[in-house]
């Protein structure tokens, strides 16, 4: 070992520059040297506060270790590459790194010490990589429909000149100076839309903790992942991401890393003291930034920190990774996809028959800049540009909105999916229960006792009674991985000591320290060996030896015995966990009424599952603490940091001696019921994933009103399918069902035939108990190939694998960062805010529908029937064609905007989440809404305004119909004057259009538009804009548009207030009876 602290202070710091540590090691250093550790008791299994860096999270890197230098070795890349692949600090011995890097491994670094290298090497942060702007820019002009308006206003330059010669209009140029207006203005929207992500990412990595806990100044201490420096040393826990390049000192046998995120394996990889690869991105006994701790704890020595970190220079090297499209992505451009193939179609077909028809027969009517103008008016009326912006500001606008309510959005677009959620699965410890849990009861053998009485049982009993009492509180005490938090003195009496760990063993900790000091026993021991608690075994194990300060000759020991035969060199085996993984491994369990130990028969064993089974009905989580004792010359022969010395462990993990039963309780979540209720209500399944008993899950899941009725809740032996009749289903909309609640286990679980899979599958009531990670992920992968939108939800390292395969991962803000990470949706409130993101999510769909119908009629079809008449019919063109852009780009895009913003409507929570096969945003029941009813209305209403207008000065329709140009007593400014009649007749019906579809099936009385007063505005400035554009003398000369006489102001608000009776007529009738024919005609 290294000098103390002093001795080392005393030399010279090696140089701060973290250049010189990359440079190569004389060859004849001895690597397979190995410290053994002086430092104080290295306490793992932190609670979920303690956590690590979260920069960078989504980035996914793979690395090819047999990269070679070729080239310019003066290349950026070459040149990382090189210093990448000649890091050699697994090679030395941990004296020779701890010595290099100038700390002391009892004190770690003091403060002026880190300040110190923490001016000289910067934060330990990754840098951004560099935003290619032009590229941005780019994206953000040609985004969305950018390229289609860039291209239809060229073509607009064009029809104006040259083709417009010898008499270019000025309506044409007008038209294409409006179409590169409007593509400045949504490039404009796109950027801002940009930096708004941006900033909510930036929130999001903000509130998140950053935090890890380090040695300085011979104290545990938590401090900014971003200000560690080299020499720091640093704890690491399950949970936790590594936050620097580690080089391992001192590690648990189980500890485990998932280095997926640098080299793409998922493959846990086990931490070591010694090196065992040459290679440094293969080798044990590195811990890498950006990697999850998946298993075990261990203690490392800053290496590297921020830009020169693995993780960083392969960042540097590494392009950006292209995003795919989102589901409600596609599914919007599936529908612009198929507006612009219908608007291409229309187009190509007034293009044929204007060449091969108009052109010869009525050579005047349409000339080729007129032509180009009609296909660019087609093509720009039949894509309803404000829907991008309307989608963007809707979602953005939720996520804000969630933010408010401490839901964290990964995706804005997962909102959406939350929102067709049908099954929710959900971990029960730090999920439904509080996770602050406390011992209830105890019991050695059959005799219980309440944990309150427990310490004076222990102190009013004979010593015989009293030896063997105590011993279940001493492996409590040793076989536990919290501690008493160091800011915390045992001297301070008026404030109770803070404990810091996991939930259970905090609360067994608590039980222990309540009757003997955990402190003094602790000082008895010495840790040789740990085995931590994970998912997988379920149960923990620590091997100790007597403390050198400790003799036998002033006597024995908690927790050992006379019949113990221990001797100085002899080890103790603590273990504690699940009853029914330890009790096979018991043979003897201790006697309540003191003495030897009572060797095991089927009566003790079914007594010790009598109180388990018990205690679990009530809800408690029972563990078994037991233990042994293993002769020193067993282990002594074997280096206790080898593979070898874990397997040996195993090996005497048996014929252990059960101390007693401990009976913990973890209560609900005051929200839990309720947020159950609601969820259930709104037709999701809600199910239980759990690690626990199966009766204490169904004890939980009763409580919570997961499951209705424990008492007839089937098993996995009535899974009895029936393989040659029809199997039952689930329906959720039947309220008596036969298929009701079930239990099954993990073990069960993979002993299931695929008939019997299905059959569970259609249950309404699930607790899956002691389950695996591995069955965690079948669950969720069993529900989605069935065509359930299943999400999930955790804290645990454990819950990662099924977060990320779930179409919603949903993470507790308390839980670990590998959770956080796998998740998509973060909770960093209460649990019942998952309702609140499953509303929104159901209104960001609602909304969009409703935007969308709002766009369509008057910003699609009544656009479109002018140019249809125009050209079949010959008549003219009662809509102008820049006209139809101020509808699209201006008067309907607030109105839109503020559809977005509608609050949910009465019962949203109350009806069967959407199936995303079939209720699509667009489908034909919507179409037939905005063409059928509404379009077809508002294109009736409009030009029988226009024509009624042009009869009264003198122009009858009949000398219109089939005219091809030749329109007796039709002037220009008749026309001009007939065109904005039809424009305002629009605007104006649209104010209809835009109350009638706020609401889906309410009426207007019942969803009133005081819920959001931003239409009434949005309403007015859309006709404040069809005035600005008609009424300005500019825009009159340009446009070509005219003042209207007053009458067409008010005779279409009367169409307008027909509209809307009509269709809350339609509304009444869906209520009013459902099932009908116009129920099921409902959009």
């Amino acid at each position: 070992m290294q000098s103390p602290a002093s001795d080392l202070e005393s030399q010279k710091e090696p140089p701060e520059n973290p250049d010189i540590f990359l440079e190569g090691l004389p060859n004849g250093l001895d690597t397979d040297a190995n410290i053994q550790s002086t430092h104080p008791r290295f306490e793992g299994g932190r609670d979920a506060g303690h956590r690590l860096p979260i920069e960078f999270r989504t980035l996914s890197i793979h690395v090819d270790t047999r990269a070679t230098i070729g080239g310019d070795k003066d290349k950026p890349r070459a040149a990382a590459v090189k210093e990448l692949v000649s890091l050699d600090w697994h090679k030395i011995s941990t004296e020779e790194a701890l010595r290099r890097l100038g700390v002391s491994p009892v004190t770690g670094l003091d403060t002026t010490q880190a300040q110190r290298r923490l001016k000289t090497g910067g934060k330990n942060v990754i840098s951004p990589p560099k935003n290619n702007y032009f590229r941005k820019v780019l994206e953000w002009v040609l985004g969305g429909f950018g390229s289609l308006l860039l291209v239809a206003s060229i073509v607009c330059f064009i029809a104006w000149k040259p083709l417009g010669k010898p008499k270019p209009e000025v309506s044409n140029l007008a038209l294409a100076v409006v179409l590169l207006l409007v593509l400045v203005i949504q490039a404009f929207f796109n950027a801002w839309q940009d930096f708004s992500t941006s900033r909510v990412m930036s929130s999001i990595k903000g509130m998140l903790p950053s935090d890890v806990m380090a040695l300085r100044n011979a104290v545990q201490e938590k401090i900014p992942a971003s200000e560690l420096v080299t020499g720091d040393l640093v704890y690491i826990s399950m949970g936790e991401k590594v936050p620097a390049d580690l080089r391992l000192i001192e590690v648990s046998m189980d500890l485990q890393f998932d280095r997926s995120i640098l080299t793409g394996e998922s493959e846990a990889v086990s931490g070591r003291v010694d090196m065992t690869e040459e290679n440094f991105l293969e080798t044990k006994n590195v811990a890498l930034q950006g990697t999850h701790c998946v298993n075990g704890s261990g203690l490392g020595v800053v290496i590297q920190t921020g830009d020169r970190t693995v993780f960083g220079l392969i960042a540097k090297l590494s392009s950006v990774e292209t995003k795919g499209l989102t589901t409600l992505q596609r599914e919007l451009f599936r529908f612009v996809g198929i507006i612009a193939g219908m608007a291409t179609i229309v187009a190509a077909i007034i293009v044929i028959l204007w060449a091969a028809w108009l052109r010869r027969s009525f050579p005047s009517y349409i000339n080729v800049s007129n032509l180009l103008i009609d296909v660019v008016s087609v093509m720009v009326a039949f894509i309803p540009e404000g829907l991008p912006v309307a989608v963007t500001l809707s979602l953005a606008k939720v996520a804000s909105r969630l933010g408010k309510h401490k839901v964290l959005c990964k995706s804005l677009s997962i909102v959406e999916t939350l929102g067709s959620v049908n099954v929710l699965c959900s971990d029960k410890t730090g999920t439904l229960t509080q996770n602050i849990m406390h011992v209830e009861n105890v019991a050695v053998l059959d005799v219980v006792f309440d944990s309150k009485d427990y310490p004076s049982t222990v102190s009013s009993s004979s010593s015989d009674v009293a030896a063997n009492l105590s011993q279940i509180v001493a492996a409590a005490s040793i076989c536990n991985t919290a501690v008493f938090d160091a800011g915390t003195g045992s001297t301070d009496e008026k404030k109770e000591r803070v404990i810091v760990g996991n939930a259970t063993d905090v609360a067994i900790f608590k039980f222990a320290d309540s009757v003997a000091s955990v402190d003094d026993t602790r000082r008895r021991w010495e840790e040789v060996f740990r085995m931590n608690f994970n998912s997988k075994t379920k149960f923990m194990l620590i091997l100790s030896k007597l403390a050198p300060s400790v003799s036998l000759d002033d006597g024995l020991v908690a927790p050992l015995a006379p019949w113990d035969e221990f001797t100085p060199t002899s080890f103790l085996l603590t273990s504690k966990g699940a009853p029914e993984i330890l009790l096979p491994r018991c043979s003897f369990v201790l006697d309540p009424e003191g003495g030897a130990p009572i060797p095991i028969n089927t009566s003790i064993c079914e007594k010790i599952c009598a109180i388990q089974e018990r205690w679990a009905e009530n809800g408690q989580r029972v563990l078994l603490l037991a233990r042994r004792i293993i002769k020193g010359e067993c282990l002594t022969h074997v280096d206790p940091h080898s593979e070898e010395f874990s397997a040996l462990i195993e090996e005497y993990h048996r014929d252990l001696v059960i101390v007693g039963l401990v009976g913990l309780i973890d209560p609900l979540k005051p929200d839990i019921k309720d947020t159950v209720k609601i969820c259930r209500r709104a037709g999701i399944r809600f199910f239980i994933i759990t690690g626990d008993h199966p009766t204490t899950a169904v004890s939980i899941a009763g409580q919570a009103g997961i499951i209705t009725d424990t008492s007839t809740v089937h098993h996995a032996s009535d899974l009895v399918a029936p393989l040659d009749s029809k199997m039952l289903s689930y329906d959720p909309d039947l309220d008596d069902r036969r298929l009701k609640g079930i239990v099954v286990t993990g073990p069960e679980l993979q002993t299931l035939k695929p008939a019997q899979v299905e059959q569970l599958c259609q249950y309404e009531e699930i607790v899956f108990a002691r389950t695996t990670p591995e069955q965690k992920l079948r669950i969720v992968n069993d529900f989605k190939s069935r065509g359930n939108v299943v999400a999930v939800t955790g804290d645990g390292v454990n819950d990662a694998p099924s977060l990320k395969a779930a179409d919603c991962g949903i993470a507790m803000g308390q839980g670990s960062d590998v959770a956080r990470e796998a998740a998509d949706l973060v909770l960093l409130g209460d649990f019942s805010s998952i309702v609140i993101a499953i509303e929104f999510g159901r209104l960001v769909f609602d909304n969009l529908k409703k935007t969308v119908l709002y766009l369509l009629p008057a910003g699609s079809f009544s656009e479109l029937m002018p140019i249809l008449f125009n050209i079949l019919f010959g008549l003219p063109q009662l809509l102008s064609n820049i006209q139809m852009i101020v509808i699209c780009v201006a008067t309907d895009v607030l109105p839109a905007l503020s559809m977005c913003l509608e609050k949910p409507e009465t019962g949203l929570l109350q009806r069967k989440p959407r199936n995303v096969k079939k209720d699509r945003l667009v489908n034909w029941k919507l179409l037939l809404q905005a063409y059928g009813f509404l379009g077809m209305s508002e294109t009736l209403c409009a030009m029988s305004m226009s024509f009624w207008y042009l009869k009264r000065h003198g122009v009858p329709f009949s000398a219109l119909f089939l005219g091809f140009g030749n329109w007796p007593g039709l002037t220009d400014e008749l026309l001009f004057t007939a065109q904005s009649v039809y424009f305002f007749t629009l605007v104006i019906m649209q104010w209809g259009n835009l109350f009638a579809t706020r609401g889906r099936r309410l009426s207007i009385f019942q969803h009133t538009p005081a819920s959001n007063w931003y239409v009434f505005p949005a309403a007015d400035m859309a006709l404040v804009l069809a005035i600005f554009f008609s009424y300005v003398p500019w825009f009159q000369k340009v446009f070509q548009t005219r003042p209207i006489p007053v009458e067409f102001f008010f005779i279409p608000i009367t169409f307008g207030l027909g509209l809307l009776f009509l269709d809350e007529m339609r509304k009444y009738l869906v209520r009013a009876y459902p099932g009908s024919f116009i129920d099921r005609m409902a959009w």
